[in-house]
């Protein structure tokens, strides 16, 4: 299905927000992310299920000043 990640189409085969965290590889606990402008806790990644065209938004934090 096709999804915009992080500003970009991405073609992928996940249909829950976990499995495309795992597919695109992002890894760790401080990660954070939004579907179509709203927060998901790391705890509702499980249940979140994509849907083509959605808007999905990674953070990771990044180091320096």
């Amino acid at each position: 299905m096709k999804l915009i990640v992080n500003g970009e189409t991405r073609e992928v085969a996940a249909q829950f927000l976990n499995a495309l965290l795992s597919e695109l590889e992002f890894e760790g606990e401080w990660l954070a992310t939004a579907l179509n402008g709203e927060l998901v806790r790391s705890a509702e990644r499980t249940d979140c299920a994509l849907r083509e065209g959605d808007r999905v938004e990674i953070l990771t934090p990044r180091q320096g000043g």
